[in-house]
């Protein structure tokens, strides 16, 4: 397990790598495996980067997130501006469907709204905007509603494990209730962890995915 000093460290160095960070405005606390970053940053796609950042480093068990955006006076957008943006952006993204998705500004902070069949379209809205300049926070409430049974989605997942990893498909237990999917039992690594997770997601009508599978290396 590492000190509290080595993960403070390795979380510094791995700001300092990433190139769309400046790791000298950000400020790392580490006390046992948890994480706080502060600071204050230039835009919204930074801060994201930091985060995703920390995230990637060994041994962080959680975030505290206590950064800010204070947008250069360059940099600075009204919300009219930003809200045509966001509209432009979404309606130019082919993974995000025609006037499914609805954008809403306040102050800078970009809020999505409306329905969608698929997560990826979901995730594809809010990457869509994220980078936009002017924008100081994303809030993403668009929701994935099922279109297919239960039984119709667990049937789904099973194909595609099946397609993409097989040997695990039969020592799994697929849970689902509504949108959501709860995925139970044994993997051998990491990579299969993951792969059983976005099989989890890419079937139609899934909105949420708890992964309780265990990691048997």
């Amino acid at each position: 397990m590492k000190t509290d000093t080595q993960l403070r460290n390795d979380v510094q160095a791995e700001l300092n790598w990433a190139p769309e960070v400046k790791a000298s405005n950000v400020g790392v606390i580490a006390k046992d495996g948890v994480v706080t970053l502060t600071g204050h940053l230039a835009s919204h796609a930074e801060k994201y980067a930091v985060e995703r950042a920390a995230q990637r480093v060994h041994g962080v068990k959680a975030l505290a997130v206590e950064l800010t955006v204070k947008l250069p006076f360059d940099n600075q957008r009204t919300d009219a501006d930003i809200g045509l943006a966001a509209d432009r952006a979404l309606e130019w993204n082919v993974l995000v469907p025609e006037d499914k998705i609805h954008p809403m500004v306040e102050k800078g902070w970009l809020t999505l709204t409306g329905e969608v069949e698929w997560e990826y379209q979901r995730s594809a809205a809010e990457n869509a905007v994220r980078n936009l300049m002017g924008v100081t926070g994303v809030s993403n409430l668009v929701k994935v509603k099922p279109k297919v049974s239960a039984a119709d989605v667990e049937k789904k997942i099973h194909e595609a494990l099946t397609r993409q990893v097989e040997r695990e498909a039969s020592r799994l237990s697929i849970t689902v209730n509504g949108s959501q999917v709860t995925l139970r039992g044994t993997v051998h690594s990491w990579t299969e962890r993951d792969a059983v997770q976005g099989a989890a997601w890419s079937t139609p009508g899934v909105s949420v995915v708890v992964n309780d599978l265990l990691v048997n290396a």
